[in-house]
């Protein structure tokens, strides 16, 4: 469905998509347990000709995997497999004891870990739990942590623990061309998956569907009790959206809970000023975001499949303008406790 009510917010993720060149974008509010505002644009590829985006497309959501690699670490916590977050990584990694010690896996959910890949070693940035870095090194590391605990990749871990409990069935890494799946518009070039990718979990080729990213953060939003049934217990879904970024690391750096940005008064954030201080979010390169404001009872998700490097475009006014204005709207529409 579609009001008139979020038609403003519809259509400034109409003039970004312009900008940015991406062929597609959408729109999914989800307010006191209702949709109230679903919004397609565009087609799966430049050609006119092309599929039009609908209720059915999947997107690729880039980074916004990493949130799916947070939950199961905090069901493996739940399960007992996993001690405790300050547990050091190399207790479960034994190749990392000596390159990773006193880094834990607290450091590595919230970007604190301050490890850095170089030719082909572990190397340091900073003091773990001293720092802030967005940097693939410890999530690589999380994936790991994931198989080897739980004894499955990341992909068949949450299919049989997480998505299929839930009826996610629009979720998944993809690895072969399908109608629904959308391409990313980079380059002049339409590209999905790389050669390599896999169906593991741990490349960038998670696809989902805007209402099923929706329905994410509404598990998260509900601590996963949706239509009135508690599938998976509340502590799971709390952990992860809760604050654990270090109190060592300087007041001006980012704050996470298990990946998720939290509100905070920080240059990097990505969450606008307007938004209330339970407000939480996870944006990807192709700027697919989902945002959950619990004071408002609602999830908001953008989907778009943006690739290049458009001159001009910042991200992060735009991210926070667009998170500004859907609160402002939400908070007129439906109100906020």
């Amino acid at each position: 469905m579609e009001t008139n009510h979020f038609q403003s917010l519809n259509e400034y993720v109409y003039v970004i998509q312009q900008s940015i060149g991406a062929t597609a974008a959408a729109t999914y509010i989800i307010q006191n347990d209702v949709v109230v505002n679903e919004w397609y644009s565009g087609t799966h590829e430049a050609s006119d000709a092309s599929r039009l985006v609908d209720e059915k497309t999947q997107f690729n959501v880039a980074s916004i995997r990493k949130t799916y690699l947070a939950l199961a670490v905090s069901l493996l916590i739940e399960q007992g497999k996993i001690g405790s977050v300050d547990d050091e990584i190399g207790q479960y990694l034994n190749d990392y004891k000596d390159a990773a010690r006193g880094v834990t896996l607290r450091d590595l959910l919230t970007h604190t870990h301050g490890l850095i890949e170089e030719n082909g070693k572990i190397a340091r940035e900073f003091p773990a739990g001293y720092g802030w870095a967005y940097r693939n090194t410890g999530i690589g590391m999380l994936f790991q942590i994931v198989r080897h605990i739980s004894g499955q990749n990341l992909s068949s871990f949450m299919a049989s623990h997480v998505f299929n409990q839930y009826g996610l069935k629009e979720t998944g890494w993809r690895t072969k061309a399908a109608e629904q799946l959308l391409y990313n518009y980079y380059d002049d070039e339409d590209t999905w998956v790389g050669p390599n990718d896999s169906d593991a979990g741990d490349q960038s080729n998670l696809f989902v569907s805007a209402r099923d990213l929706a329905m994410w953060g509404h598990m998260h939003l509900k601590n996963g009790n949706v239509n009135g049934k508690q599938l998976l217990p509340q502590t799971v879904f709390a952990r992860a959206t809760t604050l654990h970024t270090p109190l060592t690391v300087p007041s001006h750096l980012p704050r996470n809970g298990f990946i998720w940005w939290l509100q905070s008064d920080t240059p990097l954030n990505q969450i606008g000023e307007h938004l209330p201080s339970d407000a939480y979010q996870v944006l990807g390169i192709t700027g697919c975001a989902c945002l959950v404001i619990p004071s408002c009872d609602a999830v908001v998700v953008r989907m778009y499949n943006q690739l290049q490097d458009s001159s001009g475009y910042d991200y992060l006014y735009d991210i926070r303008k667009f998170g500004n204005m859907a609160y402002d709207l939400l908070r007129s529409y439906g109100g906020a406790r």
